[in-house]
């Protein structure tokens, strides 16, 4: 099985280090790297469109090579689809991430994109985070991490694909808590509780002003049942996400609204 990995975290990252140290142990994979080549954190679905992209062949400690470009992750995986690496990957996995991607974080998440691009492309996607070690429920940088679990279990969850493969338009977002975990627990995505404020940071003698918006650690909702709760509880948490954001629920109430009515009322 072909397997692409990519991360939002740069090539260089400790996370997708480990994460491909694992996989090229696995036997019958073949595994590919390209990845960004720099830290291109909560870019979320961003694409590069007015530029050329750079590329760089890296060649790691362990003899192997990977691609590093100044693009994006989602740019990563189209680089890999359009023949960049040879054929088109069978399967993407994107991380480790330096933190987790839980709730309504995975819509600002370069490393849940990623993995988003492979579904939309038709390939099944991984997305995998990692909890600091000091416990911290956000997706903030830190260096304190300890990736073996974490690798060991994408190598174990991707053999287990290869004999029995996701759907293509099926993305496994996985997040896992610091230490040892206490169990796994497949979830749904949880409520994050955002804790932003407007902090004025410095003001220079033109008048301009320098603010701080993000940064402050988020709350949650305690839900049973979603990935939050269960990383607070020492859990694997394993949450399958799609891309469809129609709201098929509200399709008929919307229908029954006089949009007809409302566009006669502008062209008369």
């Amino acid at each position: 099985m072909r397997v692409l990995i990519t991360n939002d975290d740069g090539i260089a990252a400790p996370g997708l280090q480990a994460l491909r140290q694992a996989l090229v142990k696995v036997p019958g994979l073949e595994v590919s790297v390209v990845a960004p080549d720099s830290n291109r954190s909560a870019t979320a679905r961003s694409i590069t469109t007015r530029s050329p992209l750079w590329v760089e062949e890296i060649r790691f400690d362990d003899g192997n090579s990977g691609f590093a470009c100044d693009g994006t992750p989602v740019d990563c995986v189209r680089f890999a689809d359009l023949g960049l690496i040879g054929e088109r990957p069978e399967l993407i996995v994107s991380g480790i991430n330096h933190g987790v991607n839980l709730g309504d974080d995975v819509t600002y998440s370069g490393t849940v994109a990623a993995a988003l691009e492979g579904i939309v492309l038709g390939i099944p996607a991984i997305a995998l985070s990692q909890q600091s070690g000091r416990g911290e429920m956000d997706f903030h940088f830190s260096r304190d991490f300890d990736f073996t679990v974490a690798a060991a279990f994408a190598a174990e969850l991707v053999q287990r694909l290869e004999r029995d493969p996701l759907p293509a338009d099926t993305l496994l977002n996985v997040n896992c808590p610091a230490g040892e975990p206490s169990g796994i627990e497949v979830t749904h995505l949880g409520k994050r509780l955002y804790n932003d404020e407007l902090k004025l940071v410095e003001e220079d003698p033109d008048g301009r002003r320098r603010y701080q918006i993000y940064g402050f650690e988020p709350s949650f909702e305690d839900e049973r049942g979603s990935d939050l709760s269960a990383i607070a509880n020492g859990r694997i948490a394993v949450t399958p996400v799609h891309f469809d954001l129609t709201d098929r629920s509200g399709l008929e109430a919307l229908r029954e609204r006089d949009f007809n009515g409302m566009l006669a009322s502008v062209t008369r």
